[in-house]
């Protein structure tokens, strides 16, 4: 099995096409799955974005780094635990307060389907690197705009099957729904990708179409919860990394447990609040 990411640095990028992507983003939800409701010991992964999705030779996806990973009885109704995992992925129950449950991993596969469909990374900083955009909500801008189109990468955008994006924008909200509740199950979304069910099953009351979720406002709070080591979050995002862990006592942290985020490609067609020739760390 080859090392190569979903996206990586630029000099060793891989160029996708549609269909590459969608069965990428199918085997992701797929792996979920097993590990969700058909292992023997339900696995919630915790840490799941795209630099943790490896690829084979014929492009296959395979979900690596169990490190974070924790096991699940299936009469618990959530795990309580320390927080880790990676800033941007996090979904909103785990990330406020601990509470974990493989609804976690579905909001953090959100989020990578929507990293494949657009092409770019899930933040990013502006020139003087002091403000920092998510995708997540660039994607409810746009779906309020009711241009959710102009979410697909563009060097795909042509020859894509626009049915087939707008499906797996549609789940990756769904996925993303701040309630954890309404996100549906990652059999729900295999099926959905496959086309066996409809993107309407998978659609609650609550819906994130009309919810103000607002994803910089949340991880704002997050590295506010902490006074004392706000600052050193915030140095670290500045330096293009996350951390996978929370600070522990005396903002002791091994070195080992930072991941740098990759460089992506910008989404071209959206007009993020940047200088034209900013460059995306």
């Amino acid at each position: 099995m080859s090392t190569w990411k979903l996206f990586g640095p630029e000099e060793f990028q891989l160029t996708l096409d549609w269909p590459t992507r969608r069965k990428i983003c199918i085997g992701i939800a797929r792996g979920l799955a097993y590990l969700h409701e058909e292992s023997r010991l339900k696995i919630v992964h915790r840490d799941i974005k795209a630099t943790n999705v490896l690829l084979d030779k014929n492009l296959d996806p395979k979900i690596s780094d169990f490190g974070l990973a924790k096991l699940d009885e299936e009469d618990n109704t959530h795990i309580s635990t320390r927080i880790a995992g990676t800033y941007g992925y996090m979904a909103p129950e785990y990330a406020m307060h601990g509470r974990l449950t493989d609804k976690a991993d579905v909001y953090s596969f959100g989020i990578v389907a929507l990293e494949i469909v657009s092409g770019t990374c899930n933040t990013k900083h502006n020139r003087v690197k002091t403000e920092y955009f998510y995708l997540l909500d660039v994607a409810h801008r746009l779906k309020q705009e009711g241009n959710l189109l102009d979410l697909i990468d563009p060097r795909v955008a042509s020859h894509c099957n626009a049915g087939e994006a707008m499906v797996m924008v549609d789940v990756a909200l769904s996925c993303t729904n701040p309630t954890a509740a309404a996100r549906p199950s990652m059999s729900m979304v295999v099926s959905v990708l496959e086309g066996r069910a409809s993107v309407s099953d998978i659609l609650t009351d609550s819906s994130i179409y009309a919810s103000k979720f607002d994803a910089k406002k949340l991880y704002g709070r997050v590295e506010g919860n902490d006074a004392e080591n706000n600052s050193q979050v915030k140095s670290m995002l500045r330096d293009g990394c996350t951390d996978r862990f929370m600070p522990g006592p005396n903002n002791q942290r091994p070195k080992t447990q930072i991941n740098h985020t990759p460089k992506l490609t910008q989404m071209a067609q959206y007009n993020w609040p940047k200088q034209p020739n900013d460059p995306i760390t």
